[in-house]
């Protein structure tokens, strides 16, 4: 556990008590704090005070008197589309709003540190797709090369849970723009901006406020390297306004499909390779095609991006290369569930938006496709130049049908469960072929998170008869 510092003797309130705010909670205490707990949720109430937890009631009028600070979790609005009650009122009586990624960096490092040979740094990644992906293989690299190093944030343990640091450890956290937008503190050694496409807009009003979010780490953070993925205009705009010029190596740009000339530092891939780039000279090349646990382009620009945050920290592109092959990928992001007869299930879950569905279809040659669940503002019609591959669609849940309007001459048949969805696919696919599960849909319709519904994918494709498991 990381003790938060800075409220010993005072009262801190803490809205939202899942993960991360019973974590908060126990954090503020054990740095001496008074923690004042509330949701709005009867479940969670009994959870905490199953615990030992004291609750109060932070909907009363003087709640909020004589708190130094408001801690809130990442799901409660505290902007757009409108504050949560408790939050409005804490911003009326000028009470600091906060939450857990801005107090671990007030609490992290301390006198201790004065015994460290090697100083403890945290890397941060950021971005709207593959965030989990590139924290989970930066984390992976640093195992494989021995370095001390814990993984948390938007993924793993909450950031307060973690252990207190050791000698030279790497802490890699994945943060969403939830958690970007509020957090009080932000200071990163190294921060990752993946890519930006729509998502989440309704709590940013909008893209530039989405955008905003995320260009925080940055412009509030202050890291001492900074890796930017430049396939957007966003991205290239950030890492002009990080940079000196092109000449400036302290930010690193990455890409997935475009080389990169002319900068001091630069990772890319083209055509299944990687390429690392220092002042003019190429100082590495890896065959990506091979490696299952990163398959597609989009997963070659998340190697892109641990490759650069790995350089950054000092280890050699051999041991990198040789850490790529043997990540196995995470669950429910291209994940390959099962094999039958020459055909592949793949998981791709987490695709629950337009642009990380493109990306998984950009992936496979051949596919049977699921798609369908609660459908986002604007629909799937974009994805019309990224269906040549898509022998058939298998539509499932609420936007079965309005999915099936907007994906033209494209085969497909209404299926509205994952159930008779993975059977058909499974009975018409041939060898060559994949079947994957790339909603690009919410999954409130039909189970409470991704998640569940790639457990659910994998359960039904691990029952089909003849099915090998990776």
């Amino acid at each position: 556990m990381i003790a938060v510092r800075g409220y010993q003797g005072q009262k801190v309130a803490v809205l939202g008590l899942g993960r991360s705010g019973l974590a908060t909670a126990r954090a503020l205490i054990a740095g001496g704090a008074e923690a004042l707990l509330w949701d709005d949720s009867p479940e969670s109430r009994g959870l905490a005070e199953a615990e030992g937890f004291a609750l109060t009631d932070l909907t009363r009028n003087m709640a909020l008197e004589g708190v130094a600070c408001l801690v809130t979790s990442p799901g409660i609005p505290h902007l757009y589309p409108k504050p949560n009650p408790i939050i409005a009122r804490a911003l009326e009586l000028g009470v600091p709003v906060d939450n857990d990624i801005g107090l671990f960096f007030q609490s992290w490092g301390g006198e201790e540190w004065d015994e460290f040979d090697q100083v403890p740094k945290v890397v941060c990644v950021t971005g709207s797709n593959g965030k989990s992906t590139t924290t989970a293989l930066i984390h992976h690299i640093l195992e494989v090369a021995g370095r001390p190093t814990q993984m948390a944030g938007n993924i793993g343990k909450g950031v307060l849970s973690i252990d207190p640091p050791r000698d030279g450890e790497v802490l890699v956290l994945e943060l969403s723009s939830y958690q970007t937008d509020l957090a009080r503190a932000l200071t990163p050694d190294v921060a990752v901006f993946t890519n930006l496409s729509p998502d989440h807009l309704d709590r940013h009003a909008g893209m530039g406020g989405y955008f905003a979010a995320k260009r925080r780490l940055f412009a509030e953070g202050g890291p001492d390297r900074a890796v930017i993925g430049v396939d957007e205009v966003e991205g290239q705009y950030l890492a002009g306004q990080m940079a000196q010029g092109p000449g400036d190596d302290r930010v690193i740009r990455i890409s997935s499909g475009q080389k990169l000339e002319g900068f001091a530092w630069s990772v890319f891939a083209r055509k299944g390779f990687l390429a690392e780039w220092r002042r003019g000279r190429q100082m590495a090349s890896v065959d990506l095609r091979g490696i299952s646990g990163l398959p597609g382009a989009h997963n070659h620009q998340n190697a892109c991006a641990a490759w650069a945050v790995a350089r950054t920290l000092g280890l050699a592109p051999k041991m990198i290369e040789g850490a790529l092959h043997s990540f196995a990928g995470l669950p429910h992001r291209s994940q390959l569930v099962g094999e039958r007869a020459g055909v592949k299930f793949i998981n791709d879950s987490k695709a629950t938006n337009v642009d990380s569905a493109a990306m998984a279809l950009r992936a496979f040659p051949k596919i049977r496709w699921i798609a369908g669940g609660m459908g986002k503002d604007g629909g799937i019609a974009s994805l019309a130049p990224d269906l040549a591959p898509v022998v058939k669609a298998y539509l499932i849940g609420h936007s079965a049908r309005d999915f099936a309007l907007q994906i033209g001459q494209t085969p497909h048949e209404i299926c509205e469960t994952m159930e008779r969805a993975v059977t058909r696919a499974a009975e018409e696919a041939g060898p060559g072929e994949v079947v994957l599960l790339a909603p690009a849909a919410a999954s409130f319709d039909q189970y409470p998170n991704f998640e569940k519904r790639g457990e659910d994918f994998t359960r039904i494709v691990r029952a089909l008869p003849g099915i090998a498991q990776p």
